[in-house]
């Protein structure tokens, strides 16, 4: 580890953590700490992985701190997989994140692999699909929205991902909706779906990632941070996330206890989570609000959203991905109206920065590392200038941004 004292911080996928966590924490207070910076990863295929990234993210920081300053570091580990800008996800590194699952893992490897052309195939593919997210086509009394291509006709969503990888323009609107998905209409056999089926395996773990990320948050680092602050009330914590981990860390203020204010300021880097998160209501439909409404409030420092126009992931796949974890219609739209990425009800946060913030605060690197960030409120910080793709946050300019938020710089 590039930085002392270090320590790590585990939970399982439903924000379960060993015994002590909190009081090792609350010890580096006692030992002269005032500051702790806590980092939460992406999707890593590996725990190792994801402690080299630490390590990577840490190296500038003591070189930043103001005289006297004294920091501790944690690195947040959980199970989660690398989300890329590649259509075919890693299948063998779905068994480490979801090692329960793997007969059904295996199961769907092997239809993958065999692309066998007929509807029985593609029925029990999405049966093991409604398998791997724990979704029951049944059922109604559900906690939160199911994604319609989950629940709907296999071969019709397996079609659909297909001819929006192609940009089949071949398929008509007025086709779709009237059910007439057949093979002729896209121009080839059912066996050419399998393509579009990798992608819904790819939106599927995308689906259970998002929820993971945030019951870690809510109902691990929330409460964890709680305990810290009662054993330690004068340590400051920082909180950065990127990617899926800034997801985790924004709602973990939603986990907060009821009076617990520890974290002195948030920093999400390529945030892959609503750019409406934050919003009072949302311009699309103003009787709603984003998930994490006012909840900055709970934050007693700033809390700062990089975000670059570079990263593709969050550019095109992320807004494909809520699409259609939240408009059960966009199945029924022009192929290409699948990707969504021209829709601003679908962006990220990680895309265009916070958005339908009232007085959130826009800043140009150049300006942030200038002149620092405000000492509270939203603030959006272009980082286009060197975040040139979704993982590009080895960079000592994203460490002096949340040194900047911390106030611990020189």
């Amino acid at each position: 580890m590039s930085v002392e004292p270090y320590r790590e911080i585990t939970f399982d996928k439903d924000g379960d953590g060993p015994p002590g966590q909190a009081s090792e924490l609350a010890a580096l207070a006692r030992q002269g700490v005032g500051d702790l910076v806590v980092f939460a990863h992406g999707w890593n295929s590996s725990p190792s992985g994801a402690t080299r990234l630490c390590s990577d993210f840490f190296a500038p920081f003591p070189e930043l701190l103001a005289p006297g300053v004294e920091v501790g570091y944690a690195g947040l580990i959980w199970p989660s997989m690398m989300f890329s800008g590649e259509p075919v996800p890693d299948f063998r590194a779905l068994v480490t994140v979801l090692p329960e699952k793997e007969p059904v893992v295996g199961r769907l490897t092997e239809l993958l692999a065999a692309a066998p052309a007929s509807e029985a195939a593609f029925a029990e593919f999405g049966a093991l699909l409604r398998q791997l997210t724990d979704v029951d086509a049944e059922s109604v009394a559900l906690p939160e929205p199911v994604p319609e291509f989950l629940v709907a006709d296999p071969v019709a969503v397996c079609a659909r991902f297909t001819a929006a990888l192609e940009d089949a323009d071949a398929v008509t609107s007025e086709a779709v909706s009237a059910g007439a998905l057949s093979a002729e209409a896209f121009g080839g056999g059912i066996k050419t779906y399998w393509k579009g089926a990798k992608e819904a395996l790819r939106q599927a773990t995308y689906y259970v990632m998002k929820k993971r990320a945030g019951q870690v948050g809510e109902h691990g680092l929330g409460p964890l941070l709680g305990e810290v602050a009662r054993a330690a009330p004068g340590l400051r914590v920082h909180l950065v996330g990127h990617s899926m981990g800034a997801r985790l860390v924004a709602y973990a203020l939603r986990g907060l206890p009821a009076g617990a204010r520890p974290v002195a300021s948030v920093t999400l880097l390529q945030g892959a989570f609503s750019h409406y998160a934050f919003a009072a209501r949302l311009p699309h439909d103003p009787g709603r609000s984003g998930a994490l409404r006012d909840l900055q409030g709970r934050v007693r420092g700033p809390v700062v959203a990089c975000y670059s126009r570079h990263d593709t992931a969050l550019g095109v796949m992320y807004p494909m991905a809520s699409r259609l974890a939240n408009d059960s219609a966009s199945l029924a739209g022009p192929a290409e109206g699948l990707l969504g990425a021209d829709d601003p009800r679908w962006g990220a946060i990680g895309h265009d920065g916070m958005q339908a913030v009232p007085g959130v605060v826009r800043l140009s690197l150049a300006e942030a590392l200038r002149a620092g960030v405000p000492g509270s409120g939203c603030v959006s910080v272009d980082t286009a200038e060197v975040v040139r793709s979704h993982g590009d946050i080895r960079r000592p300019e994203l460490a002096e941004v949340v040194v900047a938020a911390s106030r611990t710089g020189r």
